[in-house]
């Protein structure tokens, strides 16, 4: 009876489904691709790649449909959808398409269980998806594993090579110990302010001018966990490994998709909850970023293995990425101009990054070992492939008016401004780029100065593989001649003042 009576005044909250509609879409979708496999015949595995193309075709749609609209709170203000999560849902269910586009082949002639992969690649970017929505520590962390957890298996995915499983193994060990020291300082933030809400624990850190020194450590832990899931020194050590040892599709993945996960995180991390305490973590970040680039690039010089090689190229953009973070608090401009830069070059990135990897996966077709030296005579074997590799590569290096130039100018004019460390972090990022010419070029010298043995055979990479590639360097090109496209979007997308 008193149940009854009281049921009644119990108001169960609206649930915005319009705004939920991308996530539902996707995590619909990683549902059916596993129904799909079940009644499917072993040589028609590789229609559930369609499948989840559509799924994540439809999100894309449905994100489309939430441009202009104003922000939504729900669920307590915990899981917010406004011009930033917008901003990445987009980018996001765009990088799920194009690895699925890139996966197909490869998976269906490497013999793998595709409908497993695709599920697994799915909720990878369900992940993703609620990433770019959480405003709250306990859906950053559900987020981020849900991201982190297929990938492990992902990265194992070539169950008879040794280095598959090697890498797998030290993906997933390293991979739960960073997320135990994250968790715990997640756990010691929570008892120090009270809230899990980003915006709470901003304003809980920021009345108490003499802060514990348990928070400075909570802030520590985090950091930690979150160099591990973006590569920053000194937890970049699994990625190598990994990397060469996964599917050459979902090294694309995890240097793209899980990389840019990691910092939308981080950004609302840093931006938003620990802003009050920039004066103690921003120089933490400024030797982060000097080792990661530096190291990066250092290593990247003694690589002859091509996947490897963007390994560690990978690991030096995470560090160009992490620059603008040492600029934080200055004042509020800087934060809204340093905020906005680490967005545009994810976004540039991307572009340049997965077209890179699609030229890759259409070398490895014949070469599997992906050495620098299989990609000798491709200007002769494959000509646009390799004038596009080429303009991917000289587009990361950084060279004008390529889109990573503009990547990069963006930064360096946001560290300039900033005065203090900021100028000498320009340098060094000046002179980093400068370095990674070499290993850049290397290949594109081995594409078009090495020999090659007569006759010369045509390579005609995959259909789908063809297209990633000629709409990455038309995207390179388009944002290079005309950088507003991308810059525009940034700013209107920050968190900084919403």
């Amino acid at each position: 009876m008193i149940l009854a009576q009281a049921a009644p005044s119990i108001a169960n909250p609206p649930i915005d489904y319009h705004a939920l509609l991308p996530e539902i879409i996707v995590a619909s979708t990683a549902l059916v691709v596993l129904v799909v496999d079940l009644g499917l015949r072993a040589e028609r595995k590789w229609m559930a790649m369609p499948v989840a193309f559509l799924g994540l075709l439809g999100a894309f749609v449905a994100t489309l449909t939430l441009i202009g609209q104003t922000p939504r709170s729900l669920f307590g203000g915990t899981y917010v959808v406004d011009n930033y999560a917008v901003l990445f849902k987009l980018f996001f269910t765009v990088v799920g398409m194009v690895v699925l586009a890139l996966s197909l082949r490869y998976v269906r002639e490497g013999r793998y269980y595709q409908g497993e992969y695709y599920f697994l690649l799915v909720c990878s970017f369900l992940g993703m998806v609620t990433m770019a929505s959480s405003r709250e520590l306990i859906m950053l962390f559900i987020s981020l594993e849900l991201v982190s957890a297929p990938a492990f298996l992902l990265a194992g995915f070539r169950k008879s090579d040794p280095r598959s499983n090697e890498a797998a193994l030290k993906f997933f060990l390293i991979g739960v110990l960073s997320t135990a020291i994250m968790l715990y300082g997640m756990s010691l933030i929570y008892g120090i302010t009270g809230t899990t809400r980003l915006d709470g624990i901003a304003r809980a850190l920021g009345g108490n001018p003499g802060q514990s020194k348990i928070a400075l450590a909570a802030v520590l832990l985090v950091v930690a966990g979150f160099a591990f899931k973006v590569s920053a020194f000194p937890f970049q050590f699994w990625a190598p490994d990994t990397y060469e040892g996964s599917p050459v599709p979902i090294a694309a993945f995890l240097s793209v998709g899980s990389k840019a996960a990691g910092f939308v995180g981080l950004l609302q991390l840093m931006f938003v909850a620990f802003l009050p305490l920039a004066h103690f973590w921003t120089p933490i970040f400024a030797v982060l970023s000097l080792f990661t680039m530096t190291l990066g690039n250092l290593v990247a010089l003694q690589q002859r293995q091509v996947v490897r090689l963007l390994a560690y190229s990978s690991i030096a953009q995470a560090g160009y990425m992490l620059l603008p973070f040492a600029l934080a608090g200055t004042s509020a401009s800087v934060n809204k101009d340093a905020f906005a830069a680490v967005v545009l070059y994810i976004l540039i990135y991307g572009v340049m990054n997965l077209g890179t990897f699609a030229v890759v996966i259409g070398v490895a077709r014949e070469s599997p070992g992906i050495l620098i030296s299989d990609f000798a005579g491709l200007g002769r074997r494959a000509a646009a492939v390799a004038l596009a590799m080429t303009l991917f590569l000289v587009s990361l290096a950084g060279i004008p008016p390529l889109a990573g130039f503009w990547a990069k100018f963006f930064i360096f004019r946001v560290a300039i401004d900033a005065r203090g460390i900021g100028p000498w972090l320009a340098v060094a990022m000046v002179i980093n780029s400068v370095i990674s010419l070499v290993y850049y070029f290397a290949i594109v010298r081995a594409m078009y100065f090495d020999p090659v043995e007569e006759p010369v055979r045509p390579m005609r990479p995959p259909a789908l593989v063809a297209a990633v590639v000629t709409l990455a360097a038309a995207g390179v090109l388009a944002i290079g001649f005309y950088p507003q496209l991308f810059a525009r979007f940034p700013p209107l997308s920050t968190l900084i003042g919403q």
